[in-house]
């Protein structure tokens, strides 16, 4: 290829050979104020198209039971938005294409056929309410959970419970007419956020304890360097120990814990502890106690633990410990179906009394990809390396080098031995 300047394509065809989907990104993000669009081309063969019609369908869907357990012809599934778009032959007004859409078409030819969900403009935007038509103008509902999938055990099969996108391409004659799997191309992709630019106001939590045969309390307070942190980043959390009390402190045990709160139907909730720490400290009676401990919470060591929410897979190893959920102000929680957070839970064992505890809320996602990476330990990086997710974006087409990537095959990372360069 030379010096020549490539795009990057991800490509899937139906398992019988006459349908190609075509994307130039599988994961499209939430800004809050807008989201977005998933655009592409689906390339069908007109002698197998023939009086029918091309459709694709983009579903956000809320997986609650595995598929191997399906009786009855019940689904533990709920399709919480369905959007389906007819690309061939087109019945809406010319549309405008990304720079990608318009040097596919130029080299697939008569054959190919845009498509496009949503407009990936900010609300407020001009062109958002005059310059587009009525039914090409916003069409992703903004409130839409972000992918995760909560991992499965080990015995388990198919697919995983969680919140997935599914894009589908088919022919047909009328839309969601039921089709073999094999006469049809079906994709995940991911539906992502990012760390907000505001940050918020540093964690700080203190509780006391008052006991039997003491005049003064047993005070904790504890505190991290930090609200928000990135992927593999070490959190510091400050503990200060104010033991005016007649009891000892025999071990301060610190925890940092994911919670997966299930929403959809009933209220349900995953709790899973992602790094723990315990150390044996001695506190004792009328003494003040302060030491900084250091956790990183990881995927690579919570591989086994069923329950644990992550963000959406696309394949075995394709993600990592699941971002926090940031809602906008106002909505309606239950739509959201899995709303992830983070805690550091901070314990104080005491010899014959209550043990004493606090929680510090903090945000755990990906940084922007201009962001610089924070600076983390070696052990850090080299635990969260296989882990971190290569957020795809639309690279601008300056020139006709096109570079094809197996959707199904292509780790995120990229690997150079997936590469078809067939143009």
């Amino acid at each position: 290829m030379g010096d020549q300047a490539t795009t990057r394509v991800f490509k899937k065809t139906s398992p019988n050979g006459k349908i190609s989907v075509y994307l130039g990104k599988r994961d499209f993000v939430d800004h809050l104020d807008h989201v977005d669009s998933v655009d592409g081309v689906v390339l069908a063969d007109p002698e197998y198209v023939q009086d029918r019609k091309v459709f694709v369908s983009l579903a956000c869907v809320f997986r609650y039971g595995r598929e191997d357990v399906d009786v009855l012809g019940l689904s533990f599934r709920k399709d919480l938005h369905v959007s389906t778009l007819q690309a061939f032959p087109p019945i809406l007004e010319p549309k405008p294409l990304s720079s990608l859409q318009e040097k596919l078409l130029r080299k697939l030819g008569a054959n190919a056929h845009p498509f496009r969900f949503g407009v990936s403009l900010p609300r407020g935007s001009a062109t958002r309410s005059h310059g587009l038509p009525p039914s090409w103008r916003f069409q992703i509902p903004e409130n839409l959970p972000c992918s995760v999938t909560l991992q499965p055990g080990p015995e388990e099969t198919g697919k995983a419970c969680g919140v997935d996108y599914e894009l589908m391409a088919y022919c047909a004659k009328v839309a969601g007419e039921k089709l073999h799997p094999r006469n049809s191309v079906q994709l995940v992709i991911r539906k992502v956020q990012y760390a907000p630019e505001k940050k918020g106001p540093q964690p700080v939590a203190e509780c006391s304890r008052g006991f039997l045969m003491s005049e003064r309390p047993l005070q904790l307070e504890a505190s991290l360097d930090k609200e928000l942190y990135y992927h593999g980043e070490p959190i510091n959390v400050n503990v200060h120990v104010s033991n005016n009390s007649s009891k000892t402190i025999r071990k301060v045990k610190i925890a940092v814990r994911q919670y997966a709160d299930i929403c959809l139907f009933s209220k349900a909730q995953y709790k899973c502890p992602v790094a723990e720490l315990e150390a044996d400290e001695q506190v004792c009676a009328s003494s003040t106690f302060c030491q900084v401990y250091t956790l990183t919470p990881s995927m690579g060591a919570n591989r086994l633990k069923r329950g644990l929410a992550l963000d959406g897979k696309l394949k075995h190893q394709d993600t990592n410990l699941a971002s926090s959920t940031i809602m906008k102000d106002n909505c309606n929680k239950e739509a959201l179906g899995i709303v992830v957070s983070y805690r550091v839970k901070v314990k104080l064992v005491v010899s014959r009394g209550s043990d004493i505890s606090l929680e510090l809320p903090f945000v755990l996602m990906h940084p922007k990809p201009s962001d610089p990476q924070p600076a983390a330990s070696p052990d850090a990086v080299a635990a969260e390396s296989s882990d971190l997710l290569a957020f795809d974006s639309e690279v601008p087409c300056q020139s006709d080098e096109l570079v094809f990537h197996d959707f199904t095959r292509l780790d995120l990372t990229g690997d150079e031995g997936d590469v078809d360069p067939l143009f």
